[in-house]
């Protein structure tokens, strides 16, 4: 099956109002920032999609990718590890002013909960936030003397991910720390969408190297040069520029 996509426009034209929404990236390494910004296009030409439920490491920096999503006023609901990064001021003016929600996870349970949602494994028990305000209102368990945490699994109507090189099967790599939530994030979403830096033929990546097999992607679209969020923000870029 042919899974090539010929455009940004056309990978991010399924997301509709209301859906959960995996974005790949630990900060900016593995970020797609392209299709984010495809995203906020189609928001802005009509007004959809709104009111997302967004799963992500963090909670964006400056105003490009996924802070400028939240900018845009498109995320009911941010479910994240770390919302206080470099340059988090979106979000913090957002959620400060009651605008979006936060569910706040320990990021090894962040990345179990979408890796059981891959896998099927619908709860799972962890130390972690045992004691906490995190743990409140959950299902603890004791182990050979220790209390555990039920965790939930977490699944997405769509992902969206950048990789390094993709075939026109689906079949992934990534570029060193860019791999980050990008593969488990590919599992657990019913569609997965990838923007990469080159399409390859089938056979073009070694089996050997393959991380995410071609099953877990519905769409991949080549995106030559793909921007850094680091670089943009060093730039104080705004996407789009009449944002501000």
């Amino acid at each position: 099956m042919d899974k090539i996509l010929p455009d940004l426009a056309t990978a991010v034209a399924g997301i509709e109002d209301g859906m959960t929404v995996m974005i790949g990236g630990f900060g900016g390494s593995g970020a797609p920032i392209e299709l984010i910004h495809a995203l906020i296009d189609r928001f802005r030409a009509t007004g959809h999609p709104k009111e997302l439920t967004v799963v992500n490491n963090n909670a964006g920096n400056g105003h490009v990718g996924l802070a400028a999503l939240i900018e845009q006023g498109m995320v009911a609901k941010l479910i994240c590890s770390f919302p206080r990064s470099a340059d988090p001021v979106v979000f913090t003016e957002m959620y400060l002013a009651g605008k979006i929600a936060l569910e706040l996870v320990p990021q090894g349970t962040l990345a179990e909960r979408i890796r059981a949602g891959g896998a099927g494994i619908p709860a799972f028990y962890t130390p972690s936030s045992y004691g906490t305000d995190l743990a409140k209102g959950k299902e603890v368990e004791e182990f050979d003397g220790r209390p555990y945490v039920r965790e939930r699994w977490l699944k997405a109507d769509y992902a969206l991910v950048k990789a390094h090189l993709g075939d026109r099967l689906g079949n992934l790599t990534y570029r060193m720390a860019a791999r980050n939530f990008n593969p488990l994030m590919c599992m657990a979403a019913r569609t997965a969408i990838v923007q990469v830096s080159r399409i390859v033929e089938p056979g073009g990546i070694d089996p050997e190297a393959v991380v995410t097999p071609g099953i877990f992607v519905q769409g991949v679209v080549e995106v030559a040069n793909p921007a850094q969020e680091e670089t943009l923000n060093r730039a104080k870029a705004v996407y789009p520029e009449v944002a501000q």
